[in-house]
């Protein structure tokens, strides 16, 4: 079974991050850049929150608030659920489905590691069970 650090080792330690005062527009605009749902809010280092897409939309666009003018700790999520690099793919699947999440930050202490996408983690299942049929495989044909 995969842990959290090996997606991370496979996909890279990048993350991307914004500060809290920033607006929603300049996190929008940094998600579309990057390619990504979410980001990690960070203030001087230290999280303190995750702001996604679908927070966009149900704190911004459903309550008509202007995205250049909301700052990114109005409408982030502050009690961020984490994993350590330890955190199985089985574990972070069953934490991402039951709380109905996407993204979960990786954490060591209080280092920020990395985030892992509901994405990462399907993609790491789907490898396993693959290897395990593969193996499967070649016992039966011997």
């Amino acid at each position: 079974m995969k842990t959290v650090a090996q997606i991370l080792q496979s996909k890279g330690g990048s993350v991307w991050t914004v500060d809290p005062d920033a607006t929603v527009f300049e996190a929008l605009s940094m998600m579309a850049d990057k390619g990504v749902g979410a980001l990690v809010v960070t203030d001087a280092g230290k999280l303190c929150g995750i702001i996604s897409e679908r927070d966009y939309a149900r704190k911004v666009i459903l309550l008509d608030r202007d995205s250049r003018e909301t700052t990114v700790s109005e409408i982030m999520t502050s009690k961020v659920l984490v994993v350590s690099p330890a955190t199985s793919t089985d574990e972070c699947m069953a934490l991402m489905t039951d709380k109905r999440i996407r993204h979960l930050p990786v954490l060591e202490g209080e280092d920020l590691l990395g985030l892992v996408s509901i994405g990462d983690i399907v993609r790491a299942k789907i490898s396993e069970q693959q290897f395990i049929i593969d193996e499967l495989e070649r016992y039966i044909t011997g």
